[in-house]
């Protein structure tokens, strides 16, 4: 029993100790090298040429719900207390907790979709490579966690602004206090250590293609496209 208790207590010093620095540590050093010597491959690398329609019905539902999510998780870390104190009021939490399962089950519904489009268009399975794959298990996983920890464990916007809030606080400040989330149910912990695994995995994927992105396009005017599509040869 005592060696088990001293096997977890190393463990949790790895892995939230540890772990994200390395993983910080990973990103920076690779994103840059990758940047520098293959700039061109800076792109989503996207297959939306060789099959359009099951591509936006999966894309749609999924980057509208990882946005969504992501910006939830951004403002808990922020502002945890003001976090804490809309959740305050009962209905308030309801609210927030079911707009989060919502957005959190949009966003596998549109995973599961480009995973069975992969899968079985074989023109876009031909250019998919394995990294690719990995990629699309690790976000499988993460994003099943995080529905699982939403509909299991509950109350995961309170939570996290009370416990994952001054964990990630204490690594910002180089001084990683781990005693946060030690007693933090598993489905949780395993939903921190997979996303410090997605940084470090980061820089190998297309992922990158988010940090060059063209905000240009967020505010130039709306511009006319016109398609001619293949009409064969006379």
């Amino acid at each position: 029993m005592e060696l088990s208790s001293g096997f977890l207590n190393y463990l949790d010093v790895f892995l939230f100790g540890a772990l994200p620095y390395l993983s910080l540590t990973i990103f920076l050093i690779v994103t840059i090298q990758r940047y520098r010597q293959d700039t061109f491959t800076y792109s989503t690398l996207s297959s939306q040429f060789l099959e359009n329609r099951q591509h936006f019905w999966a894309m749609v539902p999924f980057h509208y719900g990882l946005l969504t999510v992501l910006a939830g998780h951004i403002v808990a870390f922020a502002i945890p207390r003001a976090i804490l104190a809309w959740n305050g009021v009962p209905i308030r939490l309801y609210v927030l907790e079911v707009s989060a399962l919502i957005c959190g089950l949009l966003t596998a519904v549109g995973l599961v979709m480009a995973l069975i489009r992969r899968s079985k268009d074989t023109r876009v399975r031909g250019v998919t490579t394995a990294s690719d794959w990995v990629l699309f298990a690790m976000l499988l996983f993460q994003v099943s966690t995080g529905v699982l920890i939403a509909v299991f464990v509950g109350w995961g916007s309170s939570w996290f602004a009370a416990a994952v809030s001054p964990y990630l606080w204490s690594l910002v400040k180089f001084q990683p206090d781990w005693a946060f989330i030690v007693g933090l149910p598993l489905l949780a912990k395993l939903h921190i250590v997979s996303a410090f695994l997605m940084i470090a995995f980061f820089p190998f994927t297309r992922l990158v293609h988010v940090l060059v992105i063209p905000n240009q396009y967020l505010w130039r005017r709306a511009q006319m496209v016109r398609w001619y599509g293949f009409r064969g040869s006379r």
